[in-house]
């Protein structure tokens, strides 16, 4: 029968008496519309208080780390995610013996039996609805990422399968055995539910508990181990919650998701699980592309949102997929979702840097990423040592990395692998670890190589990788002789407590033979302190290390390392080396600059929540240690890209002092060539800041600098002498910048040359005013910079006003002769005009006459022209020569032999007007260079 009260059916759990049904019925039909018992039971405050819950959770899992905040506040999980690829697995795989150390065993098997997010909690194939779900998957697959997600799409209401979302962390649950009840732990974590919780197990809400990093607690499932508990405001141990909630013995009706990584999922019996679901992280090349695309496509994640700047992300992201589509190693490395993070950060650091020092390392990058996947893992938490992960991975991938480093390797067999993490020498303990560590971890540093003919190794992930952990390795002095190792351990005993000999005996015989105990033993009695000093020789043995490798002359001439980062993950552009060529040998000028960089306070304050400590003390001797050397090293030539990677291990090690001796002694700095990126203007900007000498030369030819690339190393620039900036396309815009250098007070710029820069007629109207107001410049080069007649005109206006300018260069630049004979005029009368170079441009005959009138033993000025003078050759015929030679690549080919024609015949002319021998000898000689370099030019091979 229904009831009258609430309209329900026999199943009315309203618990009135049928009379007052009876008697109210009518009443209730006016006052309530819906059944009194939705009223009774879910009371108009709880959805109230959902509500807040919703949007409490919303901020919390919304907060990103401070890692993304270098992105633009336009970052956030509804932007940016994108769902790695889950498939449906089965005990029957989980309970597969581990696997050995093999490739095959370590190749990513197919995601054929995928599942979606929302579908986690259907019915099973046998019809039986799911109600525990277990989501798995090995460090750095997105476990995390993806619950924060799910979590914010439950808060804005699209996951409308659940009615309320309790999140909890099992690091938190972790963190105490106190006794606490499941309606108290909900409303200790959550307060907004405090007027929810009364109605758990008495309603039929549609509930989602999460239990994030299950592997973080121990469970034991044994009715001996854990007692029975279905009553929520019972107060046990928040494990046994856990388990009682798994058992479906607490809330039955709740569904329940839990993450953990793989070693971990056998902890809970089968019996309790409904769904198993691991997560294979991006394995389609797809959702990598897509995933680049959403990051490095949103709005101001270049601080700037102008066309060139969304035209320089969308050539990115092409690039990046051209080089995904080439399935090369970045595809294999991008597997994992926390590695597409890290490629993404990277080329943010690489291209988006602007300010002045960056507010971000390559080293910190790094070090970061570690800690956004390891912060506070610990490898086993069923382990008595609680050893951290981070540790354990430097311990023994960071030795497999050394070792790698130091024989130029990157690539490791079995065999290699074996030999690193020492298998056969280990104890139980140690072997769990080991077990644990290949389950969970292995993967997110190693991977199968895909090259051609290296199929079956291994290779690290992310190339620089392998770089960093062999840095790590070294700094934190894992990399130590049995005596060094001997002399750490004792010596810390000794100093804790001296008399333990049982103590002392049990850290030793770890190392050492028991036949050798004697002897060290009587060298405690008579020495103290021998194994303090000893100890100590280690920082002395890292100085060196990082000292020798960042001055090894056979890493010489290759790309700096900020290109060599670039072109890993973006590629290189152009044909790749056939399968049969010899391939270029390794690079590894990232591994000191990595030691320098982990000693920046920043680094070893993140090392430290790794479990990874950097003692303050240890990194100030270290840096003594290796001051002298890095000093002396230097000051002897290095190439270009040497002498930036020297910047970048600089500014990676984030300490003034030590920069500011390390470049006091630098008076010539040549970057020629180097592409000089926003980033690497802000570095060398950066370390040159440390101190304020001049520098005697600076040569930044062929730099590819622009006007941003002026403003950012202007205070450089005022303090050197001779300044090279030809060659990098400078216009009418930077000629303004560099206008402002030279009539800047402080400005000491002896020698400017802006040869095969675009400078044009509107750029000369800028240089005019530096040179009227200059009073440092003697020696200006404007060979080749569009000038015209029009622009030279403009700059002979202001010559007059100068007083300190020796030598003007103004050849190939179209001039005629009306504003050539301007010029001299105006130089002739100059007071320290000495040289005015006017070669290669379109004089006639009768302005050659003119010029050639104009002696300086008359003048007093030196006009250079042609290879001639009278019936003379030119002393300046080689330098002219020479200039053609050098600029060759960057001037019109056939605009030159038209010009070297011209010369040609000017000698015949010339050689036919003179009877004295030597003189024609002379001319014979000239002649015959400019006929080879015209035959070379036509050949091509000039």
């Amino acid at each position: 029968p229904q009831c009258p009260w609430c309209r329900h059916g026999s199943h009315c759990n309203c618990a009135f008496p049928s009379s007052v049904c009876t008697a109210v019925g009518e009443l209730a039909d006016n006052l309530f519309p819906s059944p009194v018992c939705d009223h009774l039971c879910t009371p108009h405050y709880s959805s109230d208080a959902i509500q807040k819950h919703r949007k409490s959770l919303s901020v919390w899992f919304s907060h990103q780390p401070n890692e993304e905040r270098q992105f633009g506040p336009s970052f956030s999980l509804d932007t940016i995610h994108v769902d790695p690829v889950i498939r449906e697995s089965s005990l029957e795989e989980i309970l597969k013996p581990s696997p050995d150390l093999t490739i095959l065993n370590q190749l990513q098997s197919p995601c054929s039996q995928t599942i979606s997010l929302q579908n986690l909690f259907d019915a099973d194939a046998c019809g039986q609805q799911v109600k525990n779900v277990v989501l798995y998957g090995t460090v750095g697959t997105g476990k995390s990422t993806l619950i924060k997600k799910m979590v914010v799409d439950w808060c804005h209401g699209r996951l409308p399968r659940f009615e309320l979302v309790i999140p909890f962390s099992c690091e938190d649950l972790s963190q105490s055995n106190v006794p606490i009840s499941l309606r108290r732990l909900i409303t200790k974590k959550y307060l907004h539910l405090k007027n929810v919780v009364p109605l758990l197990g008495s309603t039929n809400l549609k509930m989602l508990i999460i239990l994030n990093g299950m592997e973080r607690l121990n469970l034991d499932f044994r009715l001996s181990g854990t007692e029975l508990c279905c009553d929520p405001s019972e107060a046990v141990p928040p494990s046994a919650i856990v388990v009682n909630l798994l058992r479906k013995y607490l809330l039955p009706e709740a569904s329940i998701i839990v993450t953990t990584r793989p070693s971990a999922v056998r902890r809970i019996p089968s019996k309790y699980v409904g769904r198993y679901a691991e997560i294979c992280g991006f394995s389609n090349t797809n959702l990598q592309k897509q995933y680049f695309q959403m990051r490095l496509s949103q709005p101001g994640c270049d601080g700037s949102g102008s066309s060139s700047n969304s035209d320089e992300r969308d050539n990115l992201v092409e690039m990046l997929s051209r080089n995904l589509e080439r399935h090369n190693q970045i595809a294999a490395a991008c597997f994992l979702p926390s590695y597409c993070w890290l490629v993404c950060t990277t080329l943010h650091f690489l291209y988006f840097t602007k300010s002045v020092p960056p507010s971000q390392t390559l080293t910190g990058i790094y070090t970061s990423f570690l800690r956004l996947n390891f912060s506070g893992e610990i490898l086993d938490s069923t382990d008595t040592t609680k050893v951290s992960m981070m540790k354990y991975v430097a311990k023994t991938v960071g030795k497999l990395a050394h070792e790698g480093v130091m024989s130029r390797q990157t690539s490791f067999s079995d065999e290699d692998l074996q030999k690193c993490f020492e298998v056969e020498m280990k104890t139980e303990g140690e072997l769990n670890l080991l077990n644990v560590f290949r389950t969970d971890v292995f993967r997110f540093f190693l991977t199968p190589c895909v090259q051609t003919g290296k199929e079956h190794t291994f290779v690290f992930t992310i190339p620089a990788m392998q770089e960093y952990l062999a840095a790590l390795y070294v700094v934190l002095g894992e990399k130590k002789t049995l005596m060094q190792r001997v002399g750490k351990e004792v010596s810390e005993v000794i100093s804790k407590v001296s008399e333990d000999v049982t103590l002392v005996l049990s850290v030793v015989s770890k190392v050492l033979p028991l036949r050798i105990l004697p002897l060290l033993f009587g060298l405690l009695k008579m020495f103290p302190r021998f194994f303090n000093r000893l100890s100590g020789k280690d920082r002395d043995t890292i100085a060196r290390t990082m000292a020798v490798e960042m001055f090894k002359e056979e890493d010489y001439f290759n790309d700096d390392v900020l290109d060599q980062i670039n072109s890993s993950i973006l590629g290189v552009e152009g044909p790749l080396h056939h399968p049969d060529e010899a391939p270029d040998d390794e690079v590894f000028e990232l591994f000191p600059i990595f030691m320098g960089g982990l000693l920046s306070h920043r680094n070893r304050a993140l090392l430290e929540q790794l479990g990874c400590s950097i003692k303050n003390l240890a990194a100030f001797e270290i840096a003594n240690a290796m001051k002298k050397t890095m000093i002396r090293n230097s000051r002897k030539w290095l190439p270009p890209s040497e002498l930036m990677d020297y910047f970048v291990f600089l500014h990676e090690f984030q300490s003034e002092r030590f920069t500011a001796e390390a470049i006091r002694s630098l008076r010539a700095i040549n970057l020629s060539s180097i592409k000089m990126t926003p980033l690497k203007c802000s570095i060398l900007a950066s370390v040159m800041g440390t101190t304020s000498h001049e520098v005697e030369e600076l040569n930044l030819s062929s730099c590819h600098l622009d006007v941003s690339s002026l403003q950012t190393l202007f205070p450089v620039l005022l303090r050197c002498r001779k300044l090279h900036l030809q060659l990098n396309s400078l216009g009418p815009e930077a000629c303004r910048e560099i206008r402002d250098l030279l009539l800047h007070d402080k400005c000491v710029v002896s020698t400017l040359r802006l040869s095969d820069n675009p400078v044009t007629e509107q750029g000369a109207m800028y240089l005019a005013e530096a040179i009227a107001g200059n009073r440092s410049l003697t020696h200006l080069s404007l060979l080749h910079t569009s000038l015209g007649n029009q622009g030279l005109e403009v700059i002979t206006q202001h010559l007059a006003q100068n007083q300190h300018l020796k030598e003007l260069d103004v050849g190939y630049n179209s001039v005629t002769d009306e504003a050539a004979l301007g010029l001299v005029e105006v130089a002739k009368r100059h007071a320290t005009l000495k040289e005015v170079h006017l070669y290669f441009n379109d004089i006639s005959d009768e302005g050659k006459r003119a010029l050639h009138a104009l002696r300086r033993d008359r003048d007093g000025v030196q006009v250079l022209v042609f290879l001639t003078v009278g019936t003379d050759v030119s002393d300046y015929w080689a330098f002219i020569l020479s200039v053609v030679k050098k600029n060759l690549p960057n001037w019109d080919r056939e605009r030159v032999q038209q010009h070297l024609s011209l010369l040609l015949q000017d000698l015949e002319c010339s050689s036919r007007q003179t009877s004295n021998p030597w003189k024609k000898a002379k001319f014979l000689r000239v002649e015959n260079e400019v006929k080879k370099m015209l035959v070379k030019i036509q050949q091509g091979t000039l």
